[in-house]
């Protein structure tokens, strides 16, 4: 493995970690919403990024997922179907992560930006070449069904 699919192999395995912690966070007695809803933000950005890099198109340093939607739509126009899950988890990389008025997402917020972010990385990882797919599974990290 090269080193370009190296990084891309270890930027797609943030975004999965990304998405796990975001379940755990929400799991369980103890809960930490505000958390785990920045880590779906981060999960697709990771996941995006890594795509991005793969096709060796630039990207500025942003938590904008619309912006890096449409950075992948460049390589793929199929990329588009991602523009309304970018547009309600790119607010999740600060509006839950400091004191304010509002304090967790609801229930609602939380359940939404999980499954967002599993359809966002679960679709970039579909589009990776098969050697990184199993590159990413040998890791043993948490993939989603069906793409271990």
């Amino acid at each position: 493995m090269d080193n370009k699919a190296k990084l891309v192999r270890n930027w797609l395995t943030k975004a999965a970690h990304d998405l796990a912690v975001s379940k755990k966070l929400t799991s369980g007695e103890d809960q930490y919403a505000d958390v785990a809803i920045y880590h779906c933000q981060q999960a697709a950005e990771k996941a995006i990024k890594g795509y991005l890099l793969l096709h060796g198109k630039e990207f500025p340093k942003t938590h904008d997922l619309r912006l890096l939607v449409q950075l992948a739509v460049s390589v793929n126009p199929e990329f588009a179907k991602c523009e309304d899950a970018a547009d309600v988890l790119t607010p999740y990389a600060t509006e839950f992560r400091y004191p304010g008025e509002i304090m967790n997402p609801t229930d609602e917020e939380m359940d939404e930006g999980i499954r967002l972010a599993e359809e966002i990385v679960t679709y970039v990882i579909s589009l990776l070449p098969g050697e990184l797919r199993s590159a990413l599974s040998r890791k043993q990290i948490a993939l989603p069904a069906g793409l271990g």
